[in-house]
């Protein structure tokens, strides 16, 4: 039996650095959900995929017409990204194999591209490990002095920001994120979840634009993100059209 795709989506988050009245993965971005906007892009590029999607308990907001997926389900959320993915593995882990592939994917990411997300793929699923998409630091770091100050400048040489999604085979998925639990190590993404399981995951060059939507200004930012997208769709769907390879 080939291996499946998984998607993981984290949705579960207050967003309380946006300041509304809602979790940030409701507020409307050029007319649709942020939660939406995220899925549509993801089942643009995995159409076949089988998705877990991570809410809160007493969400009162979500809306099961915003799936696009026919093979889908929730999961809770915990208090935690890591524990909200955990709760996610542990979901699917009765329909799935430890070969499966796993996608994790911030529902706050609605811009990540059609094409990042095949290349991402394209690039993990023959690889040991597994892989990021991320993109080299461009600007010039600064590290603080605690009290709002310069305390020094860093070399950007070699550091790259994370992006997401983050895909691994799910029985190492779960191994790493279950060791890192169990030794008490901090855990912000599933990469460093690999890294503290000594492992080395492959960082797959994505675009810029794949931003996470965190701060008000963000929401205005994505809009005119996917705005800029819509005009160029024909080009990304050309770089894409091979589709998916196979998991």
């Amino acid at each position: 039996m080939s291996a499946s795709l998984w998607l993981v989506v984290p949705a579960a988050g207050q967003g309380r650095r946006v300041g509304a009245e809602r979790p940030k993965q409701y507020l409307p971005l050029a007319g649709r959900p942020v939660l939406a906007r995220t899925l549509e892009r993801l089942h643009e590029a995995f159409p076949e995929a089988r998705l877990c999607l991570c809410l809160d308990a007493d969400d009162a907001w979500f809306d099961p017409a915003w799936v696009p997926f026919a093979d889908w389900r929730r999961s809770p959320g915990g208090a935690e990204r890591a524990e909200s993915v955990v709760n996610a593995l542990d979901a699917i882990a009765a329909d799935a194999t430890d070969d499966d592939l796993v996608l994790v994917h911030d529902v706050a990411r609605p811009c990540v591209t059609v094409a990042d997300l095949t290349r991402l793929l394209a690039a993990i699923v023959d690889d040991p490990v597994g892989g990021l998409l991320a993109a080299p630091v461009a600007d010039t770091m600064k590290r603080d002095d605690g009290a709002g100050r310069v305390r020094a400048t860093e070399s950007r040489e070699g550091l790259w920001h994370a992006f997401t999604p983050q895909g691994f085979r799910l029985g190492l998925l779960r191994r790493a994120l279950g060791e890192a639990q169990a030794r008490g190590v901090a855990v912000t993404d599933e990469a460093s979840a690999m890294e503290a399981a000594g492992l080395s995951p492959r960082l797959v060059s994505g675009r810029r634009d794949n931003l996470k939507i965190t701060h008000p200004e963000d929401l205005a930012l994505a809009e005119r993100v996917l705005s800029a997208q819509q005009r160029t769709v024909h080009t990304d769907h050309a770089e894409a059209s091979p589709g998916a390879p196979r998991v």
